[in-house]
């Protein structure tokens, strides 16, 4: 097959999962055309069926905002007609379902047929559709896809709350490369995070407010009260300088790294001992599932589909957004028994291997089929 692909190319969770997806397609011998304005993070090695188009939005006087979707339905049309592609897969609703359309309209005109599926990710249902000025559109958008899928079952639910769609949405969940996270711990690496044996907590995340990245701060200075203990920051984001003077506030600044945006994150997994994901809301929770694949048990709250990969009391436990002190009693008890943490490290990695790559894959593919 000859499979476009549109997507946001930032840390994303919709990004990664579209790159890996789109790795994994061309790892079958499907040729892979990713369509978005650069290059996806993850996107960093050479691949013969793997195409990347750059999408260019030309700056003119009159625009006080350069219209990037029609730029980009222009350029889906061009990469269609002149690479046959035989199927768009568009990740995120906002602008990439609607520009899908427009492009399908276009070469509708053309005589071409092209078949949309649309991944829908969180945020462009739960936050960002919502809003008035945007749900008109990605609810038709949306319902004119040929296809709709969602990354959780609570997504799903969500959507159908949320909007009025007329068609079915097919739950395929994400996924992640179990073998890629089967790295041992570099020595060195822990040392230097942790010189005195600490317990090292994990937390990745872009600091949006919806992570509620204070509230892994609050946990770490309860944990830390009887467990001694590193926390570790992968990412970056606008609530970043905020998370830096709570920290400061605490006095624990200088028991708190931050690593920032992190391509291979993967090594850094392999040194931790818990993941912490506070959020809001997850419409899935890939940070999470990358954790346990790497053998890291996950303390997170109940929001949205984490309940959907974190097992209660197996691969981890769940609190209330905002429960800061039943997370914390759920960290000290993992952290300060070695037995058990080695359970239920073994436990996450046996959850992850459920979302393996190589089981979610065939599933995108059989969906693809039904089109072509």
């Amino acid at each position: 097959m000859r499979i476009g692909i549109v997507c946001y190319p930032t840390f994303g969770g919709s990004g990664v999962l579209a790159t890996e997806l789109g790795k994994a397609l061309a790892n079958k011998d499907h040729q892979v055309h990713f369509i978005t304005y650069q290059q996806p993070v993850r996107l960093s090695e050479f691949n013969a069926n793997i195409f990347y188009h750059e999408v260019r939005v030309p700056t003119y006087p009159l625009f006080d905002y350069p219209p990037y979707e029609t730029a980009l339905s222009s350029t889906m049309v061009d990469v269609i007609v002149n690479n046959h592609i035989d199927l768009l897969h568009v990740h995120y609703a906002i602008p990439h379902a609607s520009a899908a359309y427009m492009a399908k309209k276009i070469l509708e005109k053309q005589g071409k047929y092209i078949p949309v599926i649309t991944t829908l990710h969180g945020t462009d249902i739960t936050l960002v559709g919502k809003d008035k000025t945007f749900a008109p559109v990605v609810t038709f958008s949306i319902n004119e896809s040929d296809a709709i899928t969602a990354v959780s079952h609570n997504l799903r639910d969500e959507t159908y709350k949320n909007f009025k769609i007329e068609k079915e949405i097919e739950v395929i969940q994400n996924f992640v490369d179990v073998g890629r996270f089967q790295k041992k711990p570099i020595d060195a690496f822990r040392r230097v995070i942790a010189p005195d044996g600490e317990k090292i907590i994990l937390h990745a995340s872009n600091f949006r407010k919806i992570k509620r990245v204070g509230d892994v701060v609050r946990i770490f200075a309860e944990v830390n009260k009887q467990v001694p203990s590193k926390l570790l920051f992968v990412g970056d984001g606008p609530e970043r300088p905020a998370v830096e003077g709570l920290g400061r506030d605490l006095g624990l600044f200088d028991e708190m790294r931050f690593v920032g945006k992190q391509e291979q994150i993967e090594e850094i997994l392999a040194i931790a001992d818990l993941f912490l994901l506070t959020s809001d809301y997850e419409s899935f929770g890939l940070a999470a599932l990358e954790a346990m694949a790497a053998g890291v048990p996950v303390i997170s709250t109940n929001a949205g589909g984490l309940p959907e990969i974190n097992i209660e009391g197996k691969t981890g436990y769940l609190g209330n957004v905002g429960d800061i002190k039943t997370m914390s009693e759920k960290a000290i008890q993992l952290l300060s028994d070695d037995a058990v943490l080695k359970e239920f490290k073994s436990n996450a990695a046996a959850q992850a291997r459920n979302f393996d790559i190589q089981n979610i894959v065939p599933k995108y593919e059989a969906l693809y089929n039904r089109f072509l």
